[in-house]
């Protein structure tokens, strides 16, 4: 019974999977939590934040996350052009289960 089940069950299509894949990616999920403990970042402070990433895998993290309507992108037009990024309340609702996720890290962290 339970080997027809899985056979035909599609994880694709579970709200768990959609979950997963707005935060999926080495990155994302540390750019949300600046923008939780910061509130609103400009491209280079997140850029010094994270330290090794590219300005090219930033730039299309933060694409996806606004396409995803997690961030706020809020473009002032003046010279040199600014830039801020802050989180939308869509993006504040996901810090809940962000936060468990660093609360369980703390609780069970292998010491090396």
């Amino acid at each position: 019974m339970i080997k027809n089940y899985i056979e035909n069950a599609n994880f694709e299509d579970t709200v768990f999977a959609y979950t997963l894949s707005l935060i999926s990616g080495k990155h994302k999920m540390v750019i949300l939590y600046c923008l939780m403990e910061f509130e609103t970042v400009r491209f280079n402070e997140l850029k010094r934040y994270l330290k090794t990433i590219s300005d090219k895998t930033l730039s299309t993290n933060l694409k996806e996350l606004e396409k995803d309507r997690l961030i706020i992108r809020t473009e002032y037009p003046q010279i040199p052009p600014k830039v801020e990024y802050s989180l939308s309340e869509r993006g504040k609702s996901l810090m809940t289960v962000l936060d468990q996720l660093c609360i369980w890290g703390e609780e069970n962290r292998l010491v090396k």
